[in-house]
Parts: C-alpha cells; sequence; structure tokens
C-alpha cells in the first residue's frame, strides 16, 4: 500500500499474477474476480456457490410469480388475461434465457440490449437459469473473457518481441 494515496502499489488485476508486468491484465468476472484465467483461489468452490444461488433464486422467483398467479385466481379476471400472463412470462423468460447464454459468448450491441431492457426484466427467471446452466460447466462469460484475453496476450507478444535491443546500436555492415 502506498502510504500518501492509500492505494495499492500494485496495479489491478497483476496481484494474482496471472500477466507480467507490461502485458494485458483480464478483465474482472462478476462473483469470481480474476480466478477464472488459472482456475486459482477458490474457483470451483465459488462456481459451485453462483450455481447454487442463480438455482436458489429462480426457485425463489417462481414462487413469487406462483403468488402472483394465485392473486390473479383470486382477482377472478377471466381465463384471457390468466393466458395472456402467463404466456408473457413464459416468452419472455424464454427470450431472456436464449439472450443470456448468447451473451456469455458474445458481445451484445448496447443499443439493442436497451430496447431489450424492460423484456428481459420480465423474463428474469430465464436469466436466471441460463446462468444457472453456464455456471455448471465454466463460470458465465469466462469462454468469452478468455478468448478476448488470449488475443490481447498474443498481440502484446507479438508486439514486444518484434524489435530487440535498441536499433541506433547495431552494427554498420560496410
Amino acid at each position: 500500500m502506498s502510504d500518501e494515496t492509500g492505494t495499492p502499489d500494485t496495479p489491478a488485476g497483476s496481484s494474482d499474477g496471472a500477466a507480467p508486468s507490461g502485458g494485458p491484465r483480464p478483465e474482472p468476472l462478476r462473483f469470481f474476480g480474476t480466478t477464472w484465467v488459472n482456475h486459482d483461489n477458490g474457483y470451483a468452490a465459488r462456481r459451485a456457490g453462483v450455481a447454487i444461488g442463480s438455482l436458489v433464486a429462480a426457485v425463489a422467483s417462481c414462487l413469487v410469480l406462483r403468488l402472483a398467479y394465485e392473486g390473479i385466481q383470486i382477482a377472478d379476471t377471466g381465463s384471457f388475461v390468466t393466458v395472456l400472463i402467463i404466456a408473457m412470462f413464459a416468452i419472455c423468460s424464454a427470450l431472456a434465457f436464449r439472450n443470456t447464454l448468447e451473451g456469455f459468448g458474445k458481445r451484445h450491441d448496447p443499443q439493442r440490449q436497451a430496447s431489450l431492457r424492460g423484456l428481459l426484466a420480465i423474463g428474469f427467471v430465464g436469466s436466471l437459469l441460463a446462468y444457472f446452466f453456464r455456471s455448471l460447466t465454466e463460470a458465465p462469460g469466462e469462454k468469452l473473457h478468455r478468448e478476448e484475453y488470449e488475443k490481447a496476450r498474443e498481440a502484446y507478444d507479438r508486439r514486444s518481441s518484434r524489435r530487440t535491443g535498441n536499433p541506433s546500436k547495431k552494427k554498420r555492415r560496410s
């Protein structure tokens, strides 16, 4: 820690030894930090925790939706409204599931995401289930981040190894 500013002496993301100084640093993932790079510091426990947590949240969400359904039944709004609401939650959950799962493999267009925000909020159960299923195989978003990090490492290695030494000190051939 620096005494004057209270900030760490090492840059963010480099304390785990994942990237040597001067090279690109991995982007931290939610709940995982940079443990996804080397699968260390409790990575497996974090993955299990994320899987269990997202599944518990999805089940709790379904229970809340069940209470909402019972409220609609008590209100006696009619079968058309009931079917319409159930279809809305089912369709929005399916779209949110697909969109979230695709988001783990490629970056989404921010404007498209902004326009889908309401739909994805209604289909929150689908997003939670996508998070659960992805965390069974890897940290959600790990594949995308790993591809980007490895591409940045390769580009850095090419740039840094391209030239060695000071070119002005080369012996000239006569």
